[in-house]
């Protein structure tokens, strides 16, 4: 399922006041600095005892679920045989392929299966090592990575080479971003740091009113046109909605590089560019085990945030995408759009406290 990014510029039809303007800088201003949902008192983080073992359990069980809740539909879906039915069939062909072939070829590594994972691929750490000697990251202050475990070497490259590290809750399911700065580890625990555990333990959690410039994207791919930049997830759309968000805060721009690391057999030629959706986001920098690739990517990267296309399911699944709307609602006046319902993995859903 693809998860949506929703656009701003949807807005662009209200009277042009300030009072209605949406800046990226609306939630920079004193008005809405204030309060914070997601941001948490770091102060006494020394005096809370942390479960390592029963949240990893509980994480881990999430993750089984939306598995579980994506394979079921992906088999919906490639049993109805027909994309006029489901336009984005076409995807889940793709990732099947991609997944039985790593499995087939043994180049897949724990977690196993791969299937509905971004795959941890044989030779990852080379990949990363790659991506390290990149003029774009080795200029880069800030890079954001992704949470899966391909890309773990890439998180303690970034942390070990003393930049900031930017990195998403799992499906953005406690809040939004944590951010982790090597300054605040030391040798013993910045491996640590690279993990989800780690993140929880170590990262301080930020909202979409943080001051942030994010230099350099690291995105997770299950497959990836080397001569377009077209990439594909494993289907819940979170990178998207990171992405969006991040554009909508201001901290990355168009000229922001977007970089995946990828086994090569994770490389293909049949993604149809004039199928992807306006929130998908191409890549402009391939790094596997063997070469780096710069696509050159035409394709258009998401200006933020598309509503008409996020789902009601979807917007109560992430809070922070129901605090984000609920603020725009208030600032303009103005009732947002809302996108086609969707199924979606029980396992984001958060259950009401009482």
């Amino acid at each position: 399922m693809d998860a949506c990014i929703f656009r701003i510029p949807y807005l662009s039809h209200l009277p042009s006041t300030k009072s209605n303007f949406l800046s990226p800088n609306l939630f920079r201003s004193s008005r809405y600095c204030s309060y914070n949902p997601f941001k948490l008192d770091t102060s006494k983080r020394n005096d809370i005892s942390f479960d390592e073992a029963a949240y990893e359990a509980e994480r881990l069980r999430l993750d089984a679920k939306a598995r579980e809740s994506m394979a079921t539909e992906a088999d919906e879906t490639l049993g109805n045989g027909n994309d006029d039915d489901d336009p984005k069939a076409w995807k889940w062909v793709i990732r099947k392929r991609i997944w039985d072939l790593m499995e087939a070829k043994n180049i897949a590594q724990f977690p196993r299966p791969v299937h509905h994972r971004i795959p941890n691929f044989v030779g990852a750490p080379t990949a990363a090592n790659k991506l390290s000697r990149l003029d774009v990251f080795l200029k880069a202050d800030c890079v954001k990575v992704n949470p899966d475990t391909p890309q773990k070497q890439v998180r303690f490259l970034t942390l070990n080479g003393g930049k900031k590290l930017l990195t998403p809750q799992p499906r953005l399911r406690t809040g939004f971003f944590s951010v982790l700065e090597s300054n605040a580890l030391n040798p013993s625990t910045i491996n640590e740091a690279c993990t989800s555990v780690g993140v929880a333990k170590y990262g301080k959690p930020i909202g979409l009113d943080e001051k942030i410039k994010v230099d350099l994207i690291v995105i997770g791919s299950v497959a990836v046109d080397p001569k377009t930049g077209a990439r594909l997830g494993k289907g819940e759309g979170f990178a998207e909605l990171e992405y969006g968000m991040l554009r909508y805060m201001g901290a990355i721009d168009d000229s922001t590089p977007i970089v995946t690391s990828v086994h090569d057999e994770q490389l293909v030629d049949d993604i149809p560019v004039e199928k992807l959706l306006i929130h998908d986001v191409p890549v402009d920098i391939i790094c596997t085990p063997t070469q780096i690739i710069f696509t050159n990517t035409s394709i258009p990267k998401p200006q933020g945030i598309y509503w008409d296309k996020l789902s009601p399911q979807k917007l109560r699944q992430v809070k922070i995408l129901r605090e984000l709307k609920a603020i725009i609602e208030k600032e303009t006046g103005q009732k947002l759009p809302t996108g086609p319902s969707e199924k979606l993995p029980p396992t984001a859903q958060r259950r009401q406290k009482r």
